[in-house]
């Protein structure tokens, strides 16, 4: 959940960031332009100021004067071009040159100098030129009209170059993007430490909960901070695990004591058919009969007594050689398939597991057996040992009948027996006796078909300790 919630987070404070980030980088832009611009009409309104007088043609001794006035004019403007690199010039209506410098310099037909000269012509100076980037290579005009007597007479334009304005906007476009990759950091171990907050609880409900379904019913959720909501949810459900924890208690509570109530009755009643035989002829096969069911119903009391005792036992978990109980369990039945012609065959390497013994040994026998009882003689049933990833396997293949694929999701539930298999003996609680005990362990009891006819049961218990 975190992956998923961690990238949603970031995406939205990347676009919170983004969204002032642009904005402040255009006023950065434009504020340096306009630093610009305004210092520019400050140096055309000094030529149009110096300007003024030279347009004031007069005839005798004021000629001497204004060329004077118009050879000072000359002089700032050269200087002016000197030191700045700014070309500026003072063009009368007809674009002939007051002054100028450099001295080559002539105003184009078209383009912005001269968009800026003809917009002067009109009273509007150029207070708001258009904005240059740092990606282009432009220059900067501005424009300001010569008035003399209420008229226009003259127009003073200045050309800038904006590589320094430019290298200006782009190092403080340098500083932003710097601001905002340490914001975006910030916000990054922000989002960290928020959603390890928020998640924590969730985590930890999680991995509670997956304990309770594989059978550790004592796991409840520890407090682990986060929101109000999410640790009054940890209350409710360490309050349902409770609840559910007490129903199943009295549950096998109920069967336990059925089951050993019961079998005192069951055994007087047997006694008393055992009883009865001796008044009847001998070979009675009503009374053979009852003394079968009988002892079948003793058999299901007892199954269900060990049942009620697995489900509620704790596993003894140790670090167990399995490759040697195997081969143990496998010795003990040998004479068995030996008496009924089946070969028992195992291939059991030196394998370890965390696993009860005692469990594990009750599981085998039942898998076992099962395995002789339905596989005919001249077959095979053979025991294999192997690691599987986080678990050391026990596979046990017959070459029985088999089940149909059906009868493969029922197998090992109470009471369920094939409708192929209701005359062969059992009570149809081995298997469940023998997932339960293993489950209690962090083991499992998984069936599949072995081709190209029987079963193939595989016995399941980690290989690493998983304290619980």
């Amino acid at each position: 959940m975190r992956a998923r919630l961690l990238p949603l987070l970031i995406v939205l404070m990347a676009g919170v960031l983004l969204a002032l980030g642009f904005p402040l980088a255009a006023s950065v832009a434009a504020a340096q332009q306009q630093k610009v611009v305004v210092d520019r009409i400050d140096d055309t309104a000094r030529f149009a100021a110096l300007a003024q007088f030279v347009t004031k043609r007069s005839t005798g001794s004021r000629v001497r004067v204004t060329d004077e006035r118009q050879q000072t004019l000359q002089n700032e403007l050269t200087r002016y071009y000197e030191v700045y690199g700014i070309r500026a010039g003072v063009f009368y209506r007809n674009s002939d040159p007051m002054g100028r410098a450099p001295d080559d310099w002539q105003l184009p037909r078209d383009g912005d100098v001269r968009k800026a000269f003809d917009e002067a012509l009109f009273s509007r100076g150029s207070h708001d030129p258009q904005q240059v980037w740092p990606w282009r290579h432009g220059r900067l005009v501005v424009a300001s009209p010569v008035i003399s007597d209420g008229d226009v007479v003259a127009v003073v334009v200045t050309d800038s170059p904006t590589g320094k304005m430019r290298s200006k906007t782009l190092q403080g476009w340098l500083l932003i993007a710097a601001g905002e990759a340490a914001a975006m950091l910030l916000a990054v171990g922000a989002a960290l430490r928020l959603t390890g907050w928020v998640l924590r609880p969730v985590r930890v409900l999680d991995a509670t909960t997956h304990d309770i379904a594989t059978g550790r019913l004592k796991s409840r959720v520890a407090s682990a901070g986060g929101p109000p909501e999410l640790r009054r949810l940890a209350r409710s459900f360490n309050e349902m695990a409770d609840n559910v924890e007490d129903v199943l208690e009295q549950q096998r509570a109920f069967v336990a004591d059925a089951s050993h109530q019961l079998r005192n009755p069951l055994a007087a009643l047997l006694l008393r058919i055992e009883l009865l035989a001796f008044e009847l002829p001998e070979g009675n096969e009503e009374i053979a009969s009852v003394r079968t069911e009988g002892k079948r119903l003793a058999s299901v009391l007892d199954d269900l007594l060990d049942l009620a005792l697995a489900e509620h036992t704790e596993a003894d978990l140790r670090l167990t050689d399995i490759g040697e109980l195997v081969r143990e369990r496998v010795g003990a039945w040998r004479p068995v398939a030996d008496d009924k012609g089946v070969r028992l065959a195992e291939d059991c390497p030196a394998v370890t597991g965390w696993a009860d013994p005692v469990t594990l040994s009750s599981a085998l026998d039942a898998v076992i057996d099962n395995a002789l009882k339905f596989t005919p003689s001249g077959e095979e049933v053979k025991v294999c040992v192997a690691r599987n990833g986080e678990s050391t396997e026990i596979v046990v293949a017959d070459r029985g009948p088999g089940l149909r694929e059906d009868e493969l999701a029922r197998v090992g539930d109470r009471f369920w027996r094939s409708a192929g298999h209701q005359n062969v003996k059992g009570s149809g609680l081995g298997l469940s006796i023998s997932r339960a005990l293993l489950a209690a362990g962090g083991g499992s009891l998984t069936f599949a078909p072995h081709e190209p006819h029987g079963l193939c049961v595989t016995v399941a218990v980690p290989r690493t300790h998983r304290e619980g």
